[in-house]
């Protein structure tokens, strides 16, 4: 499966009560069962007014079917081509000694 990248513009989802972003949840987690296995969400970080969301899918015609269905926008979606994160440098300084 691919990794993708969504972001969701929601003005407000910051304010939402976790009571609020439990439910939510919830609706996506329910879109996710009805479109199989081809589809995983893995992580969203949320903002004052965007999600930020990280999905595993077969293609992205998945990830928008989801948006569809769980209601969640989904403004933007991008391919991940690479994952970085600070321990990437140590092995760079490794390499270059």
């Amino acid at each position: 499966m691919k990794k993708y990248g969504i972001e969701r513009s929601i003005p407000g989802v910051g304010s939402l009560t976790r009571d609020q972003l439990h439910a939510g949840s919830a609706r996506s987690c329910a879109a996710l069962e009805e479109l199989g296995p081809d589809i995983q969400w893995v992580q969203s970080y949320v903002t004052a007014n965007k999600i930020y969301c990280i999905y595993l899918a077969a293609n992205e015609e998945l990830v928008r079917e989801h948006a569809r269905r769980s209601g969640f926008p989904a403004a933007s979606i991008a391919d991940v081509r690479a994952i970085i994160d600070p321990t990437m440098a140590s092995a760079v300084t490794a390499v270059a000694a």
